[in-house]
Protein backbone atom coordinates (compact mmCIF):
# COMPACT_ATOMS: atom_id res chain seq x y z
CA UNK A 1 0.00 0.00 0.00
CA UNK A 2 1.37 3.32 -1.02
CA UNK A 3 1.56 5.73 1.95
CA UNK A 4 -0.50 8.96 1.61
CA UNK A 5 1.71 12.01 1.55
CA UNK A 6 1.29 14.31 4.57
CA UNK A 7 0.26 17.38 2.50
CA UNK A 8 -2.43 15.28 0.73
CA UNK A 9 -4.00 14.28 4.06
CA UNK A 10 -3.91 17.86 5.25
CA UNK A 11 -5.59 19.09 2.09
CA UNK A 12 -8.33 16.51 2.45
CA UNK A 13 -8.94 17.62 6.04
CA UNK A 14 -9.23 21.28 5.03
CA UNK A 15 -11.68 20.41 2.28
CA UNK A 16 -13.81 18.42 4.71
CA UNK A 17 -13.83 21.33 7.22
CA UNK A 18 -14.83 23.78 4.50
CA UNK A 19 -17.68 21.54 3.40
CA UNK A 20 -18.93 21.26 6.99
CA UNK A 21 -18.83 25.01 7.51
CA UNK A 22 -20.66 25.62 4.23
CA UNK A 23 -23.37 23.19 5.21
CA UNK A 24 -23.77 24.91 8.57
CA UNK A 25 -23.99 28.34 6.96
CA UNK A 26 -26.64 27.14 4.55
CA UNK A 27 -28.71 25.70 7.38
CA UNK A 28 -28.38 28.97 9.30
CA UNK A 29 -29.56 31.00 6.33
CA UNK A 30 -32.48 28.64 5.91
CA UNK A 31 -33.50 29.16 9.53
CA UNK A 32 -33.22 32.94 9.15
CA UNK A 33 -35.31 32.84 6.00
CA UNK A 34 -37.99 30.82 7.76
CA UNK A 35 -38.00 33.31 10.65
CA UNK A 36 -38.29 36.23 8.24
CA UNK A 37 -41.40 34.72 6.69
CA UNK A 38 -43.24 34.75 10.04
CA UNK A 39 -42.29 38.28 11.11
CA UNK A 40 -45.34 40.63 11.31
CA UNK A 41 -45.89 42.86 8.31
CA UNK A 42 -45.91 46.64 8.88
CA UNK A 43 -49.44 48.03 9.36
CA UNK A 44 -51.19 49.60 6.37
CA UNK A 45 -51.76 53.30 7.06
CA UNK A 46 -55.31 54.53 6.41
CA UNK A 47 -56.15 57.04 3.69
CA UNK A 48 -57.13 60.35 5.32
CA UNK A 49 -59.79 62.80 4.10
CA UNK A 50 -60.92 66.25 5.23
CA UNK A 51 -63.93 68.54 5.11
CA UNK A 52 -63.34 71.84 3.34
CA UNK A 53 -65.60 74.80 2.61
CA UNK A 54 -63.88 75.26 -0.76
CA UNK A 55 -64.63 78.93 -1.38
CA UNK A 56 -63.67 80.36 2.02
CA UNK A 57 -61.10 82.59 0.34
CA UNK A 58 -63.74 84.35 -1.75
CA UNK A 59 -64.92 87.93 -1.13
CA UNK A 60 -67.12 88.52 1.93
CA UNK A 61 -70.82 88.99 1.45
CA UNK A 62 -72.22 92.53 1.60
CA UNK A 63 -73.59 93.41 5.05
CA UNK A 64 -77.39 93.45 5.26
CA UNK A 65 -79.01 96.93 5.34
CA UNK A 66 -79.80 96.75 9.06
CA UNK A 67 -76.46 95.29 10.14
CA UNK A 68 -75.77 98.26 12.41
CA UNK A 69 -78.64 97.23 14.69
CA UNK A 70 -77.50 93.62 14.97
CA UNK A 71 -75.19 92.07 17.59
CA UNK A 72 -71.52 92.76 16.98
CA UNK A 73 -70.03 89.48 18.17
CA UNK A 74 -71.05 85.85 17.81
CA UNK A 75 -69.27 83.06 19.66
CA UNK A 76 -69.26 79.67 17.90
CA UNK A 77 -68.99 76.95 20.53
CA UNK A 78 -67.10 73.74 19.75
CA UNK A 79 -69.57 71.47 17.93
CA UNK A 80 -70.60 68.31 19.70
CA UNK A 81 -71.33 64.98 18.02
CA UNK A 82 -73.96 62.33 18.60
CA UNK A 83 -72.76 58.90 19.78
CA UNK A 84 -71.17 56.97 16.95
CA UNK A 85 -70.18 60.11 15.07
CA UNK A 86 -67.62 61.54 17.54
CA UNK A 87 -64.75 59.72 15.85
CA UNK A 88 -62.43 59.86 12.83
CA UNK A 89 -64.08 56.75 11.41
CA UNK A 90 -66.03 57.21 8.17
CA UNK A 91 -69.49 55.84 8.89
CA UNK A 92 -71.68 54.08 6.35
CA UNK A 93 -74.92 52.10 6.28
CA UNK A 94 -75.98 49.05 4.28
CA UNK A 95 -79.29 48.67 6.07
CA UNK A 96 -81.32 50.82 8.42
CA UNK A 97 -80.16 51.25 12.04
CA UNK A 98 -76.83 49.46 11.51
CA UNK A 99 -73.71 51.58 11.13
CA UNK A 100 -70.29 50.38 10.02
CA UNK A 101 -66.98 52.11 9.35
CA UNK A 102 -64.49 51.81 6.52
CA UNK A 103 -61.34 49.97 7.59
CA UNK A 104 -58.72 51.78 5.50
CA UNK A 105 -60.35 55.23 5.07
CA UNK A 106 -60.73 57.83 7.81
CA UNK A 107 -61.34 61.52 8.41
CA UNK A 108 -58.21 63.41 9.42
CA UNK A 109 -60.14 64.52 12.55
CA UNK A 110 -63.65 63.97 13.90
CA UNK A 111 -66.06 65.74 11.50
CA UNK A 112 -67.59 67.86 14.27
CA UNK A 113 -64.13 69.23 15.03
CA UNK A 114 -63.53 70.08 11.36
CA UNK A 115 -66.88 71.87 11.13
CA UNK A 116 -65.96 74.56 13.69
CA UNK A 117 -63.64 76.70 11.49
CA UNK A 118 -65.93 76.17 8.49
CA UNK A 119 -68.87 77.63 10.43
CA UNK A 120 -66.80 80.57 11.68
CA UNK A 121 -65.70 81.49 8.15
CA UNK A 122 -69.20 81.17 6.70
CA UNK A 123 -70.75 83.35 9.41
CA UNK A 124 -67.98 85.95 9.23
CA UNK A 125 -68.35 86.22 5.46
CA UNK A 126 -72.09 86.78 5.82
CA UNK A 127 -71.41 90.33 7.00
CA UNK A 128 -74.13 90.04 9.66
CA UNK A 129 -71.65 90.30 12.53
CA UNK A 130 -68.70 92.53 13.24
CA UNK A 131 -66.80 89.54 14.55
CA UNK A 132 -67.35 85.80 14.73
CA UNK A 133 -65.22 84.11 17.39
CA UNK A 134 -64.36 80.49 17.98
CA UNK A 135 -64.59 79.13 21.52
CA UNK A 136 -62.79 79.29 23.82
CA UNK A 137 -62.41 83.06 23.72
CA UNK A 138 -61.84 85.65 26.45
CA UNK A 139 -63.83 88.23 24.47
CA UNK A 140 -67.40 88.80 25.60
CA UNK A 141 -70.00 87.96 22.96
CA UNK A 142 -73.59 89.00 22.52
CA UNK A 143 -74.65 85.68 21.03
CA UNK A 144 -73.49 82.07 21.18
CA UNK A 145 -74.08 79.37 18.60
CA UNK A 146 -74.24 75.80 19.89
CA UNK A 147 -74.28 72.98 17.34
CA UNK A 148 -74.41 69.19 17.36
CA UNK A 149 -73.57 66.90 14.48
CA UNK A 150 -76.42 64.40 14.52
CA UNK A 151 -75.13 62.32 11.62
CA UNK A 152 -72.66 62.26 8.75
CA UNK A 153 -73.00 58.97 6.90
CA UNK A 154 -72.92 57.35 3.49
CA UNK A 155 -75.99 55.23 2.82
CA UNK A 156 -75.41 52.22 0.55
CA UNK A 157 -78.95 50.89 0.93
CA UNK A 158 -79.90 53.05 -2.06
CA UNK A 159 -78.27 53.42 -5.47
CA UNK A 160 -76.38 55.58 -6.04
CA UNK A 161 -75.29 55.86 -2.43
CA UNK A 162 -76.41 58.98 -0.58
CA UNK A 163 -74.47 61.09 1.91
CA UNK A 164 -76.61 62.58 4.64
CA UNK A 165 -75.54 65.26 7.10
CA UNK A 166 -77.73 66.49 9.95
CA UNK A 167 -76.74 69.44 12.12
CA UNK A 168 -78.71 70.88 15.04
CA UNK A 169 -78.12 74.61 15.66
CA UNK A 170 -79.16 76.57 18.76
CA UNK A 171 -78.68 80.34 19.09
CA UNK A 172 -78.36 81.50 22.70
CA UNK A 173 -78.17 84.81 24.57
CA UNK A 174 -75.17 84.24 26.92
CA UNK A 175 -76.26 86.99 29.32
CA UNK A 176 -79.65 85.43 30.05
CA UNK A 177 -78.92 81.87 28.82
CA UNK A 178 -82.13 82.10 26.87
CA UNK A 179 -82.60 80.11 23.67
CA UNK A 180 -83.38 82.60 20.92
CA UNK A 181 -83.89 80.10 18.10
CA UNK A 182 -83.04 76.55 17.09
CA UNK A 183 -83.21 74.50 13.93
CA UNK A 184 -82.26 71.05 12.69
CA UNK A 185 -80.56 71.30 9.32
CA UNK A 186 -80.67 68.12 7.25
CA UNK A 187 -79.53 67.50 3.69
CA UNK A 188 -78.62 64.55 1.46
CA UNK A 189 -76.82 64.35 -1.86
CA UNK A 190 -75.90 61.40 -4.10
CA UNK A 191 -72.28 60.30 -4.11
CA UNK A 192 -70.36 60.59 -7.38
CA UNK A 193 -69.17 56.99 -6.88
CA UNK A 194 -70.08 54.19 -4.50
CA UNK A 195 -66.81 54.26 -2.58
CA UNK A 196 -65.27 56.29 0.27
CA UNK A 197 -63.88 59.01 -2.02
CA UNK A 198 -67.25 59.52 -3.69
CA UNK A 199 -68.73 59.87 -0.22
CA UNK A 200 -66.12 62.43 0.80
CA UNK A 201 -66.86 64.56 -2.26
CA UNK A 202 -70.60 64.43 -1.55
CA UNK A 203 -70.05 65.21 2.14
CA UNK A 204 -68.15 68.37 1.25
CA UNK A 205 -70.93 69.49 -1.09
CA UNK A 206 -73.53 68.84 1.59
CA UNK A 207 -71.52 70.77 4.19
CA UNK A 208 -71.29 73.81 1.91
CA UNK A 209 -75.06 73.79 1.40
CA UNK A 210 -75.67 73.39 5.13
CA UNK A 211 -73.39 76.35 5.86
CA UNK A 212 -75.52 78.52 3.61
CA UNK A 213 -78.62 77.36 5.53
CA UNK A 214 -76.88 77.96 8.86
CA UNK A 215 -76.02 81.54 7.91
CA UNK A 216 -79.63 82.23 6.87
CA UNK A 217 -80.87 80.74 10.14
CA UNK A 218 -78.57 82.94 12.25
CA UNK A 219 -79.27 86.10 10.27
CA UNK A 220 -83.02 85.55 10.47
CA UNK A 221 -82.89 84.77 14.20
CA UNK A 222 -80.88 87.91 14.94
CA UNK A 223 -83.27 90.02 12.87
CA UNK A 224 -86.32 88.88 14.82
Amino acid sequence: MTPTPRFTRRRAGLLALAAFQAAGLGAGLGVLGACGSILPKPPVLPTLFTLDDGDAAGPPAAPPPDAATRPRTLLVAAPRAAPGFDTEHMVYLRRALQIDAFAQNQWVAPPAQMLAPIMVRALQRSGAFQAVLMAPSATASELRLDTELIRLQQDFSVSPSQVRVTLRAVLIDPATRRVLAWRELDRSLPASSDDPYGGVQAANRVVRELMAELVLFCVKAVGN
